[in-house]
C-alpha cells in the first residue's frame, strides 16, 4: 500500500470518528437541554449524526483543512496575497492604508487633523 493511500484512509477514518464522537456528544446535550429548556423532541443518533454534518455544510465548509471557526485555512494566514502585501508595508504605509480605509476614517485611533477634516460634521467631504 502506497502512503498516499494510508495517508487519505486514515484521513477518512479520522473525519467519520469526529462525526461519530461529536454526533453522540451532541445529541447527549441536545436530549438533556433542548427538549426541557425549548420543548423541543427528543433525538437518537442518526438524526443527530445528520445535524453534525449539516452544521459542518453551513458553519465549516466541506474542502481538506477547512477548521470552521478555528480559521486553519483562509483569513489572514501564510499564503494569504494581503497578508504578504501587509508584511511589506513599512509602519507610515501601514497607518496611510488604515487611515484611507473607508471603515476606519472616523475611528477614533486616528484622531488627527485629517481625520477631523474627513469627519462628517467638521467641513470635510462627507458634507
Amino acid at each position: 500500500m502506497n502512503k498516499i493511500f494510508k495517508f487519505r484512509f486514515l484521513g477518512i477514518a479520522m473525519f467519520l470518528a469526529m462525526i461519530a464522537v461529536f454526533s453522540v456528544a451532541a445529541m447527549f446535550l441536545w436530549n438533556v437541554l433542548m427538549p426541557e429548556i425549548f420543548g423541543l423532541p427528543v433525538l437518537n443518533y442518526w438524526q443527530t449524526a445528520g445535524l453534525v454534518v449539516l452544521a459542518r455544510i453551513l458553519f465549516g465548509g466541506l474542502g481538506p483543512g477547512h477548521f470552521g471557526a478555528l480559521g486553519v485555512r483562509g483569513g489572514f494566514h501564510q499564503g494569504n496575497p494581503f497578508r504578504e502585501k501587509w508584511l511589506n508595508m513599512s509602519e507610515d504605509e501601514r497607518v496611510e492604508f488604515v487611515r484611507n480605509h473607508r471603515g476606519f476614517r472616523n475611528h477614533p485611533f486616528f484622531d488627527d487633523a485629517q481625520s477631523k477634516k474627513d469627519a462628517p460634521g467638521e467641513g470635510g467631504k462627507y458634507e
